[in-house]
């Protein structure tokens, strides 16, 4: 069993930088490959980002890259999306989600385990 656990949101202003962190509470950490999606009022979930099991290989949704980075830290159990120059866009609650797929995939229904979602809210 997987239990997914969001942090790290919150209420900041255009051009801050931001860490958001999910914790696993299980024991099988290491099995799943992690994804990052987000959700904004009214609008479908969107593909952020994936890192392998080992963390040594990432993977972006073309509009994310250069100020989205993702890693793990299998020893703490907690992958981490880190977000710089935020911008009000970027206003959406973010999940992390965990996957028993090896190789990187964009699409929600294809994740396994999901958290519960943190509120990141970006003013101008």
């Amino acid at each position: 069993q997987v239990q997914l656990v969001e942090s790290g949101g919150g209420l900041v202003q255009a051009g801050d930088s931001l860490n958001l962190s999910c914790i696993d509470s299980g024991r099988t950490f290491t099995s799943y490959t992690m994804g990052w999606f987000r959700q904004a009022p009214g609008k479908e979930r969107e593909f952020v980002g994936h890192i392998s099991r080992s963390g040594g290989s990432t993977l972006y949704a073309d509009s994310m890259k250069g100020r989205f980075t993702i890693s793990r830290d299998n020893f703490k159990n907690t992958v981490y999306l880190q977000i710089h120059s935020l911008k009000p866009d970027d206003t959406a609650v973010y999940y992390c989600a965990a996957s028993t797929i090896l190789v990187p995939e964009r699409r929600p229904e294809r994740y396994r385990y999901w958290g519960q979602g943190t509120q990141v809210t970006v003013s101008s």
